[in-house]
């Protein structure tokens, strides 16, 4: 059985984008009720009174979202100063730490100097 070479199909090539300029004259000649507008747009069966409990709703969550961030501002300037106190207090340490090395060095170097002579 003989093996059968399938044609190429060669496409059309593809259209270049549209420019900006393009797009924005179609958005601007589109009606209002154009389905691109309506589709997103948001549907109110509440009516007022669901408004009003929505925008209630919305303020206390607010609020909370409020109370939240300040208590973590908070927490984050508490984290701060700990952090600048303990920068602080490893650049004591190593402060003192070079000068006990160098302490060291002092005494250190008078004996091997005399052991060096002996």
């Amino acid at each position: 059985m003989g093996s059968k070479a399938k044609k190429r199909v060669v496409l059309p090539t593809r259209p270049a984008p549209p420019t900006v300029e393009q797009i924005l004259e179609d958005v601007r000649g589109a009606p209002a009720e154009d389905p691109v507008f309506t589709a997103l747009a948001r549907e109110d069966p509440l009516g007022p009174s669901g408004r009003t409990e929505d925008a209630e709703a919305q303020r206390e969550q607010l609020y909370f979202q409020s109370r939240i961030y300040v208590a973590m501002n908070q927490r984050l300037q508490q984290a701060g100063a700990q952090l600048e106190q303990k920068r602080a207090d490893l650049q004591q340490a190593g402060e003192e730490l070079e000068r006990d090395i160098s302490q060291v060095g002092h005494v250190a170097l008078p004996s091997t100097a005399a052991a060096s002579l002996g």
